[in-house]
């Protein structure tokens, strides 16, 4: 295994538990939006800010956020659901680089 992608996989098993097992959490539609909307985003931003601290700037996590999410459009979702694989690429693009900010200081 690459010494890349054994860095990068405990942060997209963070990634698979926040997309995969946390949606089974939600009981209502109100408990789903409050996660898909702020618990699911925050938990992606901040591991991506982890990830950047730690092996600097990849766009490598910014896919595999979008990759992991697709499946879920179809497993926990529906095809409206189609915009949150953008918004979690994004904000794991802008972790990525606030993180990358840390990790040329040390």
């Amino acid at each position: 295994m690459k010494k890349g992608v054994a860095l990068t996989l405990p942060y997209v098993a963070i990634l698979v538990i926040d997309f995969y097992l946390l949606p089974f959490l939600a009981k209502d539609t109100g408990t789903a939006m409050l996660f898909m909307l702020c618990i699911m985003p925050l938990i992606a931003v901040v591991s991506s800010i982890a990830y950047g601290a730690r092996n600097g700037f990849h766009i490598v996590f910014p896919v595999a956020a979008v990759l992991l999410f697709i499946p879920t459009i179809f497993i926990h979702y529906n095809i409206s659901a189609w915009v949150y694989a953008i918004v979690y690429g994004v904000a794991t693009l802008v972790g990525t680089g606030i993180g990358a900010i840390f990790y040329k200081k040390r």
